[in-house]
Formats: C-alpha cells, structure tokens, sequence
C-alpha cells in the first residue's frame, strides 16, 4: 500500500517538475497569441495559414463519428436496462429545451437593455448584398421541420460517417446498441471488439491533438488576417456586448445549474480548459468533441450518459448559439430601424426555438439558420445580416464555447439526476486534476 502510495506522489510530482512550456494549455495559448499576432502585421500571411487551422479541425472531424458511434453503442449496450436509455433521452431533452429557451430570451433582454445597434441608421437599400450570395444557397437548403427530422435518417449506413452528421451516427448508434443489447450473452465479443474500437480511436485523438497549437495557431492568423481589427470597427460595442451577455449567462445561469447540481462551474472550466483553448484557436466547437466527451467520463460520469447527452446535445443544447442567433437578429432590427412589438418579438422567438435545433445540420451555422429565419419571417430585413458579416467570426468563438461548456454541465446534471454519479468522488477528481498542472491524456477506460 505505501509503495502505491509512493508511486503516485512520484507521479504527482513529475507532473508538477514538467516544464511549463511542455504543457497543452500555455502551447495553444503561445499559438493563439503568435497567430493574432501575425495576423494583425502581416495579414497575407495570415491569411495563408488558412491550411494549417482547416486541417486540424478536418483531423478531428473525421474521428468524431467513430468516435461518438462506439461509445454510445458500448455505453447503452452494456447497461442492464434499456427504460435508463430513455430516462436519460428524455431528461436531457427537457434540460436543452429549457436551458435554449433561457439562452434566446436572454439575448433578447441583454440587447433591449444594452441596445447597441440604435442609432446607426442603416439603410438597407444602400446595402452590398453580394456578400450574402455565398450563404443563399445554404439558406434554400435549411428547410421546414419535416425537411430537419427527414435529415436525421441517413441514406445510408455508411453515408452518416462519409458525411460526418453526428446525429445521424448517434441514431444509427441507438438503432444498433437496442440490437446489441438484444442478444445478450452473443453479443459480447461484439461488443468488446467495439470497446477496443473505441480506445484506438481515442489514441488516435491524442495523437490528433499533438498538433492542435499548429492547428490553432493557423486557424487564428486566418482569421485576424482575413477580418482584422478593422473588421470589428464601430461594430466593437456590439461585440462586447454579445461577450458580456454570454458571460453572464455562463457565470448565472451555468453557475447555478451547477451549483444546484453540487459542484463548481469554474473548476469544470478549469480541468476543460485544454478544450477551451482549442475552441477558441479554431473557432470550431466539434473540434473539442472527443476531449470534452474523455474527460467527463475521466470525472466519473457513466459512459452511458457521456454518449447520449453530449453528441445529443451539440445538435439540441447550442445554448452560445442562441445567444448568437438573439444577438444577432436583434442588433440587425435595431440598425435598421425596424420595430419589434411585443408580439413580433415573442413571434422571433418562438421561430428561433425551432431553427436553432437545425444549426448543426447546415453549413455555415448559425448565420445561414440567422438569414433562413430572418426571411422566413419577414419582420427584419435579410439584407441586414450584411453588416454583421466581419465581426460574425468573433461572436462565433463565444457561442462555441459556451455550448462546449453547457453541454459538458448537462452531461453533468443528467448523470447526477438519474443518480449515476458519485459526487463525492466527482468532486474529489475535479479538485485534484485542478491541482495538477498537465493531466494524463485521456483515455476511454480512466474513471
């Protein structure tokens, strides 16, 4: 016991002697800086690292699918009970819908109090449209809600991965992992062969991820280069203001689901800030999908609950993207002129609540779903959406940190809601990887 002891105080302390440079954390930080850097005085160069940060991001994108398919099927397979498979589906749903809700409505109270787009006098027919037209296509594509659920069937088997839909592999990974459980003691190997699966795949992220500060640097010096500080101009108000909206709403609305649930947000934050920072260089919150999913299982969250909830939520629980969709739709009327009665607004909203679930499922996220929505409601003119265009790049980091950070606090708090975490223990991790500077990599088994 003592020689076990002794072996981990070693480990402790070796992690603690690493030098600071060695760690993932200060490396995709440096990265940042140095590509905002470059960006910002040498913007053609900037902009020709485009390569380097779109690389990563399809790097990690082409392991999600695998990825989210072997642990959901192992996760629901391996349980006792398929009636905790529904729980658990429908506990989560009820906590995104209301948790989105609380999003939109407060984007729309911030931008009513802070009202940053009031006073620019837009006028639309002045408007260059021709930058829309690279998003019109998508917005044709957006379709109804029978177009959406009709989406979630893929046309084939392979067809979900080949595409990278994850919530076409998450029901194709339902329909199997019933199927699996079905045969009970035959299906064993099966489904030990898919654990195997799933721990190569997650080695081949840590792989991935030894080049996440490249991936970061590149995708940050695109993006100052390409948009610049110039980008953000007179629009900087309402890009502080979407910043201190989101901010309030992870530290109130977050924070108290947190601590309602029994732990403490800012040390989840702390232990996910690996993924953090990726999100933050790349702009993309898929990018962070495998880490985030690894390390909540490493907190002790039931692997079960971990493939469910998270792929689940990155298509129903994009809380930071209808804080942008608000924000936005908003920030547009008010630049306009555009009046919005109470009615109009409730209108908005209730439109928004429907095509916020489909911004996963088109290309260009929440600006193409923002144009679709706007023209299907004839309340504020599309044309509009032009003059968020160079700062969209900036709001988007935002949301896709938050919903990163909220789906990460429902994993959470379903898991805590059906009783399948040890809090204690949860608490115990969550304090003692906040104490170590570099954890381990994750990994598919570590609890």
């Amino acid at each position: 016991m003592e020689t076990g002891t002794r072996s981990s105080m070693d480990v402790v302390a070796a992690r603690k002697r690493r030098p600071l440079y060695r760690s993932l954390g200060f490396q995709l930080f440096a990265a940042i800086l140095i590509g905002a850097l470059l960006g910002h005085l040498q913007p053609a160069w900037g902009e020709a690292m485009r390569p380097l940060g779109f690389g990563f991001i399809k790097l990690v994108k082409m392991l999600i699918a695998p990825i989210v398919f072997c642990l959901v099927v192992h996760g629901i397979a391996s349980i006792g009970s398929i009636r905790q498979v529904g729980r658990v589906g429908v506990k989560a749903l009820v906590y995104f819908e209301v948790l989105t809700t609380i999003a939109l409505v407060l984007g729309m109270v911030g931008m009513a109090v802070f009202r940053p787009g009031v006073g620019m006098n837009v006028d639309v027919s002045t408007i260059d449209t021709a930058s829309l037209k690279s998003i019109s296509g998508s917005v044709s594509h957006a379709g109804g809600a029978a177009d959406y659920f009709l989406h979630i069937i893929p046309d084939t088997f392979v067809g979900a991965f080949a595409e990278g839909q994850v919530l076409q592999v998450l029901f194709l990974a339902l329909l199997f992992a019933f199927a699996l459980h079905a045969l009970g003691e035959k299906g064993k190997p099966l489904l030990h062969v898919i654990d195997l699966a799933a721990q190569c795949f997650f080695g081949a992220i840590n792989y991935v991820m030894k080049v996440a500060p490249i991936g970061a640097f590149g995708a940050m010096a695109f993006t100052v280069g390409r948009y610049g500080a110039a980008s953000l101009g007179s629009l900087a108000w309402l890009v502080a203001v979407y910043y201190i909206i989101a901010i309030f709403f992870l530290v109130v609305c977050l924070g108290g689901v947190a601590w309602l649930a029994g732990f403490n947000l800012f040390k989840l934050v702390r232990f996910l800030k690996d993924e953090i920072l990726v999100i933050v260089g790349t702009s993309s919150s898929e990018a962070a999908l495998p880490g985030l999913m690894a390390k909540l299982e490493k907190l002790g969250v039931p692997e079960s609950v971990v493939g469910l909830v998270v792929p689940t939520g990155y298509t129903f629980n994009q809380d930071g993207t209808c804080l942008n969709l608000t924000v936005l739709a908003i920030f547009v009327a008010q630049a306009t002129n555009t009046h919005l009665s109470l009615g109009g607004q409730l209108a908005l909203l209730a439109v928004l609540l429907l095509t916020s679930k489909g911004t996963a499922a088109v290309t260009g996220g929440s600006l193409v779903v923002l144009t679709a929505t706007l023209a299907s409601t004839n309340y504020i003119p599309v044309a509009g959406v032009a003059t968020i265009l160079g700062i969209y790049q900036f709001v988007s980091v935002g949301g896709a940190v938050v919903n990163a950070v909220g789906n990460g606090v429902a994993a959470v708090v379903v898991a805590r809601w059906e009783h399948v975490l040890d809090m204690n223990q949860f608490r115990k991790k969550l304090d003692g990887a906040a104490r170590i500077k570099e954890a381990p990599a994750p990994s598919l088994k570590e609890v």
